[in-house]
């Protein structure tokens, strides 16, 4: 079994957990890392119940992502801008079908098409002052069988909407 938790990323002067929308998950929270242009990486080692994504942007007014990883095979990205509102998307559709289809659900049922979740990943980035191109997210979003673990092409995907590690 891999790992299960959520990954929230926002970018603000202060620490994220500091924020009202985050005050019932704030003793969950762990600050991973920092990322270039004040952006934050917290974990949470449960399921995503760290509220409204919604809420989050408009608190923080800026844009918010929060990626669930999934048996470490897969991650539900939720992502919420103050303007554009929010919009879901897969990463590993393949492992991610097997784990819906137990409860009956497929991934079309909760996620955007990848084009779409592209398109929509675009637009949040540019909410967020970043300039990206849609190719590059959609070559991570189509795919169906990682080769790289859940949380790797999680941090990929943050790479490719302009939310660049300090490391680089």
């Amino acid at each position: 079994m891999g790992f299960w938790g959520c990954y929230l990323v926002g970018r603000s002067g202060e620490p994220l957990i500091g924020h009202p929308a985050l005050r019932e998950a704030r003793g969950r929270l762990t600050l991973r890392e920092y990322r270039a242009d004040g952006w934050q990486v917290w974990s949470h080692p449960t399921e995503p119940s760290l509220g409204s994504m919604t809420a989050l942007a408009g608190a923080a007014r800026a844009p918010v992502l929060l990626g669930f990883v999934m048996d470490g095979a897969c991650v539900a990205v939720e992502a919420a801008a103050p303007y554009s509102g929010s919009w879901y998307a897969c990463l590993g559709r393949a492992p991610m079908a097997a784990l819906l289809g137990r409860d009956g659900a497929t991934v079309e049922d909760l996620f955007l098409p990848p084009e779409d979740a592209a398109a929509r990943a675009v637009g949040w980035a540019a909410e967020s002052g970043r300039g990206v191109l849609e190719g590059p997210l959609l070559e991570l979003l189509r795919i169906e069988r990682p080769e790289w673990s859940a949380e790797e092409l999680f941090f990929a995907f943050l790479d490719r909407l302009g939310i660049e590690s300090l490391s680089d």
